[in-house]
This record gives C-alpha cells, structure tokens and sequence, in this order.
C-alpha cells in the first residue's frame, strides 16, 4: 500500500512541472502527508488542466457514511476495473496526486524501518489517483484514491506493494478528458514502464502522523 507521501515543493514548481494556470495552495512544505488529509489533485476539465485539494481516502458517491474513505486511500489496479467502489471512476474520473516522494516501511530483525523513496531523475511526480464526488443535504467532499500494484525489483527490497507512478510523458494521457471503458484502463496501467527509484532510511519520528516537520525526511544516521 501506499499510505504516506511528501509534497515538499514550492508553488511556482509545480505549477512549471504540471503546466498548471495557476496554484492556489498553502505553500507550506508538507512532509508527512497522511490519510484523510487533504492532497493535491489535477484533473482536466475541457483543455484545462485544474488543480485542486481532495481528501485522501475515496468516499464513493453512493456512500452514505464519509468514514468508508479510511478504508480506502489505496486501489489495487489489478482489480480496480472490476470493483463497484472504481469501476466507474476508472472509466472517467482519473486524476493526478502531486508528490515528490512516498515512505514505506521495510521489515528488518528489530521491526520495521521507515525508508523514504524519490524519483532519481525528476523532482515532482504524479501518482495514478481516481476521484469522487460525494454530497448529502449537509456536506460535499471531493475525494480521492492512490492506485497501487506490485512492488517492482527495487521496491520489492523494500515492501511487496507500490503506488503506481506515471511517466512524465503519460501524466496527460491518464487525465484526459475522454470516457474510457474500465478495461482500457487497466491496459493503460499494465503497460507503463518504471522509471528509477532510490531510497534512504529515516528516523521513526515519520512513523506518528502528528509528526509534520522537516525531520521526517531527514536521513538516518
């Protein structure tokens, strides 16, 4: 699974890297993102690519309790164009999730230690997400899902599970405007390629969601 991840970057960066209008965010850096916070999304309306915040943990439209979102930050693209909960959303509701890096946890004798993991050769980069609209008399949440698969070889040192990371060069291609069958999506997924990785341990500070400071991604000595 993927269950945390960093936006460290400043505004004017992603807006250049994502060739966004504009960017009305905090531009605080955020080091420990966790789920049920609120992250940053692109979708694209028309010719325009819009950039906003979701909730992390997908509220399905036809939920009738917003707590289902904690059970699902994640999406096995393996299944995904199968399951009521995505089947729809893979079909018209993909969107990009901004980061520049994600943690995970390797097993090791003594437990577990948190590694941060970063692209090798770009800075910011897009994990496949799918979103949702959910609304009663009384709220409205724009939320979204990670989609995840199988570890590749230098993930699969660190943990069996990995989110699925676009290529630069697919980023607008999954967000484009056009209704694709659940199927064609999945092929979309199954077909890219993986672009290097590399990782570093950091301290167990990360492990708390409380913990929000720079310190979370400083490395281990």
């Amino acid at each position: 699974m993927c269950g945390r991840f960093t936006l460290t970057a400043a505004e004017y960066e992603i807006i250049q890297a994502f060739d966004l209008q504009s960017l009305n965010l905090d531009d605080e850096p955020r080091y420990n993102i966790a789920p049920g916070q609120k992250v940053l999304a692109v979708i694209q309306s028309g010719s325009e690519k819009r950039a906003g915040e979701m909730y992390w943990g997908l509220v399905p439209s036809w939920a009738k309790d917003p707590k289902i979102g904690y059970k699902m930050i994640n999406a096995r693209s393996e299944t995904a164009h199968e399951k009521p909960s995505f089947k729809r959303l893979m079909s018209q509701k993909r969107c990009l999730i901004i980061a520049d890096s994600f943690y995970e946890w390797k097993k090791i004798s003594e437990g577990k230690q948190p590694m941060r993991i970063s692209m090798k050769h770009r800075k910011l980069f897009a994990f496949a997400g799918l979103w949702d609209h959910w609304k009663t008399e009384d709220e409205e949440r724009f939320t979204c899902t990670i989609l995840t698969k199988d570890a590749n070889p230098f993930m699969s040192e660190i943990h069996d599970r990995m989110p699925v990371i676009l290529p630069e060069n697919m980023q607008d291609k999954w967000i484009e405007p056009v209704k694709w069958t659940p199927d064609h999506a999945h092929q979309f997924i199954e077909q890219l390629t993986m672009e290097e990785l590399e990782a570093y341990e950091v301290s167990p500070y990360v492990n708390s969601a409380k913990n929000t400071g720079p310190a979370c991604i400083e490395p281990l000595a």
